[in-house]
């Protein structure tokens, strides 16, 4: 079968796309926008392709490569509602008041009166009026009647729920302007966790949940996926974390309801590894001592910050119930920006909030955001128990701030953005009755111990643990012990910085003191106040692939396709072609270091904007690299952990000479950041906040090639390219050239 205006199967999207405006415009219509366009041509390659035609690959159909899902799994699993039916019975408390809360709660009523439309808009497109508001809410009430069934047994709830689903089953398209994308994402998730609950009711007909399945997969998944790979073609950090969030909700969801393995796969691998900022390392932007995460929206405001918490939340609850283990993930990354949002927004004695730390947060659109947002402070969103209830009761944890505001706000309603009943919707609630478990026995060991270390200087940070009354600090020279106990009585910020050490090697474990005596030790950290040499490459290997480290630490580095041996200074140097050559490090080469020195000759042939003399990173959002000459006609370093915008610069006055060699070299001394060409300072920033070991366990680490594919590669020679854990002195760099 053909169709003279929609191309076949895969090519669907793509065509769309690759057209202009007027052509688009000629071809599918002028009144159609992308939006409408993704959500609506899902009925047409039913109707006419097939219902694999969409998928998570966008072309082919669904697999599930890695094994059946656990259903009902999503927010809620059969333990769950077990769980919650016997202490609703019992009257237990916290569960007993969030029954109540639910049951008084108007959407959770038989008389509820669902209103289906064809096309839900969310945001003015000039033609349409926003009806979203009918969609949110009857979501609310399918999922509030959901939840009673399951909890009471009463099927008239059931039947309720699956006839809000049914009616809703014939919807065709998502529209409005950009606000369309939240929409999808938002309730995509959320209609989707409705279903997930009443699929094992049978008095939902197959083909009834078929049709439900298959409506989430035409026109709710492919603006989700759409979102996610093009960002409405702006730049990747334009886009706030929460749109990036809710979009990764929703494709999850939709792929465990639809059994799609492909698209559950595609969530997990965006929270992980995703360019945008709804990406855990993106969201959760900087880490405090003691694991306080700042949160990406924390200098916008605090509805929007504790929004994150509500969306980042149910994305690992959702992967937990599948066996995917977020909520753990980069050292349980997800809790520190909880920790961090809650403290934000609790009060630490009489009408005054906790003092914050906070570093500047820019991107695409140079908000410039410089301190942390008070606006909307002390912002509630029924998202905290499901956050308490994993890290602490669940996994031993401690979690302060969260479980305080979580005691503060309970029992958690439904629905509303500032309150347990109020407008809005941007989550389901309920966690007190869904999520409250009892207490763990006995808290854990601290945890998750790690160490910054600087000349002098060792500051740590770990995971508390729960029932814990005080942590002790311990130090060795040797790996294993004996230790030696330097701090005693931290109660608070779990952060402790050992001060006035020599240059050395040190090793830290940490205990608690709790109810039952103290704790076995935590994981054992390592630091090195010492400056020393991590890789050192002299170059002078004249044949083979492999470039030798006589550092002694094993970073042998690999020439890459046009990367050829040549003369050098003294002895031998690696040649870059500029179209394809590189030298390549191994992955994780710097992912404890914070000061640092990286130095090197080179002779640059020719000169053009954006060659890298290096460039370590894991793409175009986290990197760290120096260019012989930037848009702006200088030499200049750069690190980033939210795109190229983002990024903390050193900045020279000229760039690099041509036809010559030229010693660089790049310092950061805690915050001061120093780039010298020939032993000489050229450019300072005293406000680096930023250092190696935030970019994580980088893989892409290249002389010569940058990250960004379409900046030129360097062409010229390099010799005796350094790296030392440390900042040398001015001395010391002058010594080099």
């Amino acid at each position: 079968m053909s169709n003279p205006i929609i191309p076949a199967n895969g090519e669907l999207l793509q065509a769309f796309f690759d057209a202009s405006e007027e052509s688009r415009a000629e071809r599918y219509g002028g009144g159609m926008s992308r939006r409408h366009f993704i959500s609506s041509l899902g009925a047409l390659m039913l109707a006419g392709y097939g219902s694999d035609a969409i998928s998570a690959s966008g072309a082919s159909a669904a697999t599930s490569a890695s094994g059946a899902f656990v259903h009902p799994g999503l927010l809620h699993t059969q333990a769950d509602f077990d769980r919650m039916r016997k202490k609703v019975e019992e009257k237990a408390s916290p569960w007993i008041e969030g029954w109540n809360i639910l049951i008084e709660n108007h959407h959770a009523s038989l008389n509820w009166i669902p209103r289906p439309q064809e096309a839900i808009y969310r945001g003015g497109d000039g033609v349409h009026s926003q009806n979203f508001p009918r969609l949110y809410n009857d979501i609310a009430a399918a999922y509030a009647c959901a939840l009673r069934w399951k909890i009471s047994g009463d099927t008239a709830y059931a039947d309720k729920a699956v006839a809000i689903l049914n009616d809703w089953s014939a919807l065709t398209g998502i529209g409005g302007n950009s606000n369309g994308d939240l929409a999808a994402g938002i309730y995509g998730y959320e209609f989707a966790n409705a279903a997930e609950i009443m699929r094992s009711y049978g008095g939902w007909a197959a083909a009834d949940f078929a049709r439900f399945q298959s409506m989430m997969r035409r026109v709710f998944y492919p603006i989700n996926h759409d979102f996610l790979i093009r960002h409405n073609n702006t730049e990747v950090t334009h886009y706030w974390a929460n749109w990036d969030l809710c979009n990764m909700a929703s494709i999850m969801a939709i792929g465990v309801l639809c059994d799609d393995r492909a698209m559950f796969n595609e969530a997990v691998d965006y929270f992980k590894h995703g360019a945008g900022n709804g990406a855990v390392s993106q969201a959760v932007y900087y880490m405090h001592p003691g694991y306080l995460g700042q949160w990406q929206e924390a200098g916008r405001d605090q509805g929007h910050t504790t929004m994150g918490i509500a969306l980042m939340g149910p994305i690992c609850e959702m992967a937990w119930n599948q066996g995917v283990d977020l909520y753990g993930y980069d050292n349980n990354r997800f809790l520190a920006g909880a920790e961090y949002v809650a403290k934000t927004n609790l009060i630490e004695s009489g009408s005054t909030f906790y003092t914050m730390p906070y570093v500047t947060y820019n991107n695409v659109n140079n908000v410039n955001q410089t301190a942390l947002s008070t606006v909307a402070r002390g912002a509630v969103r029924p998202c905290w128990a499901l956050v308490v209830n994993h890290y602490v009761n669940r996994k031993g944890l401690a979690a302060p701030y969260s479980a305080r505001f979580a005691r503060q706000i309970q029992p958690e309603g439904g629905g509303g953005n500032y309150g347990p009943n109020s407008g809005g919707y941007d989550q389901l609630g309920y966690g007190t009755l869904t999520c409250s478990r009892d207490p763990i026995a006995r808290g854990a060991a601290p945890s998750g111990l790690t160490a910054i270390a600087r000349p002098g200087q060792v500051v740590l940070s770990w995971w508390g643990t729960a029932y814990a009354s005080s942590y002790n600090v311990k130090r060795s020279t040797t790996a294993g012990g004996p230790y030696r106990t330097v701090k005693t009585g931290i109660a608070d910020l779990l952060t402790y910085t050992d001060n006035g050490l020599a240059a050395g090697t040190y090793y830290y474990v940490v205990t608690a003191m709790t109810p039952s005596g103290e704790t076995a030790v935590s994981n054992e950290v390592t630091a090195i106040t010492a400056v020393q040499l991590l890789t050192y490459l002299a170059f002078d290997d004249g044949s083979g692939a492999k470039a030798a480290d006589a550092s002694g630490k094993g970073h042998a580095g690999t020439l890459v396709n046009g990367a050829t041996w040549a003369r050098g200074r003294k002895g031998g140097a690696v040649a870059l072609n500029g179209s394809n050559g590189y030298v390549s490090l191994p992955a994780g080469i710097m992912a404890d270091v914070s000061d640092f020195t990286i130095a090197a000759w080179v002779y640059w042939n020719a000169s053009s904007n954006w060659a890298r003399v290096f460039d370590f990173g894991t793409g175009t959002s986290h990197f760290m690299m120096l260019t012989a000459r930037n848009g702006r006609g200088v030499a200049s370093f750069s690190m980033t952990v939210n795109g190229g915008s983002g990024g903390q610069r050193i900045d020279s006055n000229s760039a690099l000479p041509t036809g010559q060699w030229v010693h660089v070299a790049v310092t950061l001394s805690d915050n001061l950041g120093t780039l010298y060409v020939n032993g000489s300072a050229v450019g300072k920033n005293p406000e680096m906040v930023l250092a190696p070991f935030r970019l994580g366990s980088t893989g892409q680490n290249w002389i010569g090639r940058s990250q960004f594919a379409g900046d030129p590669h360097f062409n010229g020679l390099v010799d005796e390219f350094r790296i030392y854990r440390g900042a040398l002195s001015a001395i010391e760099i002058a010594a080099l050239t």
